[in-house]
């Protein structure tokens, strides 16, 4: 009888013990989630040179012929020109070109770039390259992600200027 009152009263305080670890673990997912939301910022990604031109992006992986001046600036829209540098190997380059758009108060994604060879090999120091034209619908923040085939390549933080 006390064995298996024993086993029992074990078999509680490991039930009891891995629930209430379980459900911490999730609030504490779901809080740090939370918390990265929250603090998430959308800025512009940081200018860089890259041969004899600036670019936005990150610098060694992508980014596009950009100087933030008026000429090159996105405006609500507004099609502009844009030469597209990649760094990486060249596995990295298998499957067209497709840039995804999202807003910084939109849920909703916009395709910008879809089916693109990128034929261009290197240019300006990057490994490839291709021109673009881009179209963004509205002001604020756009984070731009660049994917070949269905991988993330990397990603594109830019503000479209007020008119």
């Amino acid at each position: 009888m006390f064995k298996k009152s024993f086993v029992l009263i074990i078999s509680i305080i490991v039930i009891l013990t891995t629930v209430g670890c379980t459900n911490k673990n999730k609030e504490t997912i779901t809080t740090n989630v939370e918390n990265k939301n929250q603090a998430q910022k959308w800025n512009q990604s940081p200018l860089f040179k890259s041969g004899n031109y600036t670019m936005i992006g990150e610098k060694g992986r992508l980014g596009f012929i950009y100087d933030d001046s008026e000429v090159v600036r996105f405006y609500p829209n507004k099609t502009q020109k844009y030469m597209w540098h990649f760094w990486g190997e060249d596995q990295e380059f298998d499957g067209k070109l497709k840039v995804v758009a999202l807003h910084e108060n939109d849920n909703e994604q916009i395709t910008v770039l879809e089916d693109i060879d990128i034929g261009g090999g290197a240019n300006n120091g990057a490994d490839r390259h291709t021109p673009s034209q881009m179209l963004l619908p509205k002001s604020g923040m756009w984070k731009l992600d660049a994917y070949f085939g269905d991988k993330l390549f990397g990603t594109v933080f830019v503000k479209v200027h007020k008119k």
